[in-house]
């Protein structure tokens, strides 16, 4: 007999954020875990029973054609994300062209992909943004700039998938404790406690998947109990 559960389709779910949302969701929907890590997203699968995509989201030929195959898909979670700390002075052409092609290009066009099978459910669209999606940040021009333009994305699709009752959010996380982070701030510095969890931002995901029907939750900032930056 086939799965009945609903199907959650997750990118970036090899590590930090990704992985735990895989891990949540799993307690109620079948998963497609997309990574780049084969052995990360090995072991992932293994845990959550997922089926692995080791795929790289900027691949849209064949994002498109493993999605054209799924029969059905209820989330669609877009978690994966690069950043760089480049100023404006210091940021080359490749640069600005490689975080905005995995940050925002490839979220939109995973996500046209995949409209015709969440049209179908009804479905969910998240996108993990990030609290400089609405304020800047010092010395991160395009990792700012990608975030801010991933909300407008969200926005967008919100009122024009209206008519087919897509629901339509963004959750944006302050600072958390990822490889991410960890790879900005210098090791003396970094004091895990001071932020947020990746399993945290997976229950802000779960609250919006579990929304009644008659409602969407649109936009969820996910702060750190004790704000390390207010701008």
């Amino acid at each position: 007999m086939s799965d009945p559960r609903p199907v959650a389709l997750i990118t970036g779910a090899s590590s930090g954020m990704g992985r735990e949302i895989a891990r949540e969701l799993a307690r109620t929907h079948r998963i497609i875990a997309v990574g780049r890590d084969a052995q990360r997203l090995d072991a992932v699968a293994r845990e959550t029973d997922a089926e692995a995509w080791r795929l790289d989201v900027t691949d849209e030929a064949a994002l498109a054609e493993r999605i054209a195959g799924l029969d059905r898909l209820d989330v669609l979670v877009n978690a994966a994300a690069v950043s760089q700390q480049r100023s404006v002075a210091d940021a080359s052409a490749d640069e600005w062209a490689e975080q905005l092609a995995v940050n925002v290009t490839a979220p939109a066009l995973i996500t046209r992909h995949s409209l015709p099978l969440l049209r179908a459910s009804r479905g969910t669209v998240i996108f993990i943004g990030s609290g400089a999606g609405t304020r800047p940040v010092p010395g991160s021009a395009i990792y700012t700039a990608s975030k801010h333009a991933l909300r407008a994305v969200a926005d967008v699709l919100r009122i024009d998938e209206e008519p087919h009752r897509v629901r339509v959010a963004t959750v944006a996380p302050g600072q958390t404790d990822t490889a991410m982070l960890r790879s900005m701030i210098p090791s003396d510095s970094y004091e895990p406690g001071r932020y947020i969890t990746p399993a945290s931002v997976a229950g802000a995901v779960r609250f919006v998947v579990d929304a009644p029907d008659d409602v969407q939750i649109t936009d969820i900032a996910v702060r750190p109990r004790q704000e390390i930056a207010r701008i």
